[in-house]
């Protein structure tokens, strides 16, 4: 089954009625501008084919009830009046701080019943958490007769990472997912919040590779290269990296470690531009280039991956060639890699990483194909 349906088939079997509705977020995967969204730069995210589903349910009362299905079933329940946070943060932390946040936009739709299934693959870099809050922010407005804007809604699950999972995030993965839409792009000016839907070319394939390294961004580091990037710009006396240049960063004389940082920031938001003048020009090689490099600059520079992602990333570009490239995507320290080729070019790719994980004894990780039909064949959303 499907999460809507997993997701329905839970409200069933946990209140023994049928939901009044269901609401979907998608998961996203980042093609270019990584560890740039919270220094005002830009991205190029897109929305795929796995995500979370909420099934939702008025009820008597102010209690706010919800099951977990991923979770083996784990429930929680709550009232808005005085409501906490949940220590330590899981599922449950996102799912308070959305009602929060929706409670304090006007949103709240009284006692509600929910049940929760997904299908992104957790601490794969595919934004799992942001898909949770968007479902759940769309499910709350549904029982409430309402809806938000994407924008308000991106930044009602942004606070949420913030204030109620502790993670620092900028607002890329919650725009993507209430913004974008299937089969496009999502430039992101994460200054100003301006969109741009960028056509991805029918004959290119988007595939993702999961590296088995699951990744966490509440474990410190991710607020840590953050913190580095406001030390550089603090340091160039700018309010953002996105009106700093390379010449700027050499010339201040910064640590090693924080002008490290800050170069990958400017290249990476001119690469995230370069990224889409190749896409709309037809031209893989050129996106190719872009994505070798940017995974270079995450690696050497801002220090965000790990060894088992650069082989992937290695057999990934080695297989497609000069027509495309892969990288790391997300937020690093493991989680999924991105390679973007030729679709009819998809099955020699995977013939190619297969034999190469069978010489090493191993088998081939879990790999989903966006905008060729959904997950890969033995692989289930």
């Amino acid at each position: 089954m499907n999460p809507v349906e997993r997701a329905r088939a839970g409200f069933l079997a946990a209140f023994g009625t049928e939901p009044e509705g269901n609401a979907f977020a998608p998961g996203r995967v980042n093609l270019i501008g990584e560890h740039v969204d919270y220094n005002d730069g830009l991205v190029l995210p897109m929305p795929i084919s796995t995500g979370t589903a909420v099934a939702w349910g008025r009820s008597d009362g102010p209690e706010v009830e919800a099951v977990a299905l991923d979770f083996a079933g784990q429930h929680d329940r709550f009232v808005l009046t005085g409501l906490t946070q949940h220590q330590p943060a899981d599922w449950r932390s996102y799912l308070r701080g959305m009602a929060s946040q929706m409670a304090h936009r006007g949103i709240d739709p009284g006692g509600l019943r929910l049940t929760i299934a997904g299908s992104n693959p957790r601490g794969a870099g595919l934004s799992s958490s942001a898909s949770l809050c968007i479902a759940l922010g769309r499910a709350i407005s549904a029982a409430a007769g309402t809806a938000l804007a994407p924008v308000e809604l991106a930044k009602a699950a942004q606070l949420t990472e913030h204030d109620w999972a502790g993670v620092q995030c900028g607002i890329m993965d919650q725009m993507a997912i209430a913004a974008g839409e299937p089969n496009h792009a999502l430039l992101l000016d994460c200054r100003n919040l301006a969109t741009r839907q960028v056509p991805m070319p029918s004959d290119w394939a988007v595939v993702i590779i999961q590296s088995g390294v699951t990744r966490g961004l509440v474990d410190g580091h991710y607020n840590a290269r953050r913190r580095d990037c406001e030390a550089a710009a603090a340091a160039l006396g700018l309010a953002s990296l996105r009106d700093a240049d390379l010449a700027m960063i050499a010339a201040a004389k910064l640590d090693p470690i924080i002008t490290a940082r800050a170069a990958h920031v400017v290249s990476e938001i001119a690469r995230t531009v370069a990224a889409v003048t190749a896409i709309e020009a037809h031209d893989l090689a050129a996106l190719g280039d872009l994505l070798r490099a940017s995974h270079a600059s995450l690696r050497d520079q801002f220090e965000v991956s790990v060894p088992a992602v650069d082989r992937l990333v290695d057999l990934a570009n080695a297989a497609i060639g000069n027509s495309g490239g892969a990288r790391m995507t997300g937020g690093g320290f493991g989680g999924a890699v991105v390679a973007v080729l030729e679709r009819s070019a998809v099955p020699g790719f995977l013939a190619a990483l297969e034999h190469n994980f069978a010489q090493q004894g191993s088998t081939l990780p879990t790999i989903m194909i966006e905008g060729t039909g959904g997950p890969a064949a033995g692989n289930t959303p």
